[in-house]
């Protein structure tokens, strides 16, 4: 199988992008994250979208040319508008603004409406905690499990993503779907041709599967089962309806052509991590050093970072087949 520098599967997935219809600075903005992903070890949320999101941008479902615009409609609030394009340049706006927002006033919050698939939900709030912050993200997707209960979708796999920042050293990010797993690792295991865990997913018909394509059919397990869909149906609330953006029942899917843009949203909170206390990061350094201290303890991301790590020297392997798909999208 092929290999390819960070550089060289950038510049892969923008051209492909630009070749059907996105904007460049998107499609920069969108390889950015998908390569930032693919290195991180997310490759539900790597390479492997390229295709889809190609076709989305040809048939209209992603608005290629889309503009993000911004407004304040209260001074910690920044409202953005993802006008039905890719997420990531929307995502990128909210970072680039919510730090003088959160330093300025101690909190600020940034709103994401008429938005898309955000990828690796952890990579935005990392970087602004690289920046001093404390920040968490929401976000809302297409229906994927069904209410504690009940048998039909209306609740999504709906993300949530954590980071605080460490004196010297890279911060703690968490990233965690509300599914047992991502709905991208079941798109991974059908485009490889391998079976799924039966407690992965259940199939249209409320059985458990080890087939993805009738998992894709069906609806997504819970985390922590009932506590799973509470803490989902709040990611609903705060990255739907608090932002004026789709509920997952309102949603097409990220991951086929057909119907309307989903429109869906994502919340991110951002504090200043100085605010309360001023040795607040040196606190968190204790906290990491208690957990990390421990044999066979980790705090959370650390595989990432090694990941990452290894393919900046390395690169991305790339099977032949996705390669063409990419190289003909």
């Amino acid at each position: 199988m092929p290999t390819l520098t960070l550089e060289q599967a950038h510049d892969l997935v923008a051209a492909a992008l630009v070749r059907c219809g996105t904007a460049p600075v998107a499609a920069d903005s969108t390889a950015r994250a998908l390569v930032g992903a693919e290195a991180d070890g997310l490759k539900g949320h790597g390479l492997s979208r390229v295709p889809a999101y190609a076709a989305q941008v040809r048939t209209g479902k992603v608005v290629g040319e889309a503009l993000v615009a911004m407004t304040r409609p209260r001074p910690g609030l920044l409202a953005v508008d993802a006008a039905h394009g890719f997420a990531y340049p929307a995502l990128d706006a909210a970072v680039a603004h919510l730090p003088g927002i959160a330093r300025a006033q101690g909190i600020a919050a940034a709103g994401i409406r008429r938005s898309h698939h955000c990828g690796g939900a952890g990579r935005p709030v990392e970087a602004l905690a690289e920046q001093g912050l404390v920040a968490i993200l929401f976000a809302n997707t297409p229906a994927a499990m069904a209410p504690w209960g009940g048998a039909r979708a209306v609740l999504g796999t709906n993300p949530i993503a954590f980071a605080a920042p460490l004196a010297g050293r890279p911060p703690i990010v968490v990233d965690l779907s509300l599914s047992k797993v991502a709905r991208g690792a079941i798109v991974g295991a059908r485009q490889r041709g391998e079976a799924i865990p039966e407690d992965w997913a259940l199939d249209a018909e409320g059985r458990p599967t080890t087939d993805p394509d009738r998992a894709l059919a069906g609806t997504m397990l819970p985390l922590g089962d009932a506590k799973g869909i509470a803490l989902a149906l709040m990611v609903e609330i705060l990255a739907a309806g608090l932002v004026g953006a789709h509920f997952a029942g309102e949603a097409a899917s990220f991951l086929d052509a057909a119907g309307d843009p989903p429109g869906t949203g994502q919340l991110i909170l951002a504090l200043d991590a100085n605010a309360f206390a001023g040795d607040a990061v040196e606190r968190f350094g204790v906290l990491a050093g208690s957990i990390e201290e421990q044999e066979g303890a980790r705090l959370p991301g650390s595989r990432r970072l090694a990941l990452r790590a290894r393919a900046r020297m390395e690169g991305l392997t790339i099977s032949d087949a996705l390669l063409a798909e990419i190289a003909a999208a």
